[in-house]
């Protein structure tokens, strides 16, 4: 068993290599947040734009000892007028992340979504887990879990795409993706068991690239061995899956949360498929996931540096 933190550890290692990555950070009006922010930036993973109302964010840092004095504050009157402004920053190209503040994540979402003004692409937006479960030796991805309720099948493409890619830039090599079910058998009774075998023809033709996928898999064949040994499973992913894909949004809640209270995992956060990554944090989190959460966001933040380089 590794000790606990240490692939949350490796992340934040990968960003030393990296010049901070501008941020906007919507909303930073209590000390979690701002704190967040801070501590991210004095390791140097980013370089923090805070927006929001100014006498706000000065009396909360004179409060807490905070020193903003390095950081470029951005005027805006409540936290709405807060997201819509952070989000016009990275439209401008001012910023290459958004970070969550002290406001509620449907505010933020709400301006990325905007549909003149937001930060949609061609892609279906998701959240994806970061878990760092102290029993595995790798981390564990978990989607979707936060944003998509029911998910449909050409929905479930994109969240499937957007994990690998983000896999990919976390240094994995063909991320194995399951995709989870009740059981490992299709059976037309089972609508996600159905999705299940259609998202994996999918990838068979190309229209999900990056990994290797299978499914329908049961949480404990996709992640253990030797109960998919047990099972007689052949597969590619059963007992090594780095993404696990859940069927609607209340199946990866609960997975999620089950990893956090009775696995003692950590549970880093980020939204994909928009222009930039974004940072979701919670009040309750620790300071190593605050710090692994922004970690994760700079490396697709560079990921797409470089592939832009590339591409030019």
């Amino acid at each position: 068993m590794e000790r606990k933190h240490e692939k949350y550890e490796r992340l934040i290692a990968r960003c030393k290599g990296i010049a901070p990555i501008p941020t906007a950070v919507a909303h930073p009006c209590d000390e979690s947040s701002l704190r967040g922010a801070l501590e991210a930036a004095e390791i140097g993973i980013l370089q923090p734009i805070l927006v929001g109302p100014r006498n706000k964010i000065e009396a909360v840092a004179k409060q807490f000892n905070l020193d903003i004095s390095p950081f470029e504050l951005v005027d805006a009157e409540h936290s709405v007028a807060a997201a819509a402004t952070a989000v016009q920053l990275v439209r401008e190209g001012k910023a290459e992340m958004l970070m969550k503040g002290s406001l509620h994540t449907d505010e933020l979402m709400g301006a990325v979504v905007r549909s003149a003004t937001g930060l949609r692409t061609g892609r279906r937006i998701s959240h994806a887990f970061i878990m760092d479960v102290p029993s595995l030796d790798r981390p564990l991805i978990v989607t979707d879990a936060a944003i998509n309720i029911f998910p449909t099948l050409e929905d479930k493409k994109h969240i499937i795409q957007n994990a690998i890619d983000l896999a990919l830039d976390l240094g994995m090599t063909q991320p194995k993706v399951a995709i989870l079910s009740a059981m490992e058998t299709v059976n037309p009774d089972v609508p996600s068991t159905v999705e299940a075998g259609a998202l994996c023809k999918m990838a068979d033709r190309k229209q999900i690239t990056g990994g290797i996928l299978d499914g329908p898999l049961a949480l404990d064949n996709a992640i253990d061995l030797n109960a998919a040994k047990i099972k007689k499973i052949d597969s590619p992913v059963a007992g090594m899956a780095d993404i696990l894909v859940a069927p609607d949004l209340e199946a990866g809640n609960m997975l999620a949360k089950s990893l956090s209270f009775m696995a003692d995992a950590d549970s880093a956060g980020i939204v994909l498929g928009a222009r930039v990554p974004i940072i979701l944090t919670s009040r309750a989190d620790s300071v190593m996931t605050r710090l692994a959460s922004c970690a994760i966001a700079a490396l697709v933040a560079q990921a797409r540096r470089t592939n832009a380089t590339a591409g030019a």
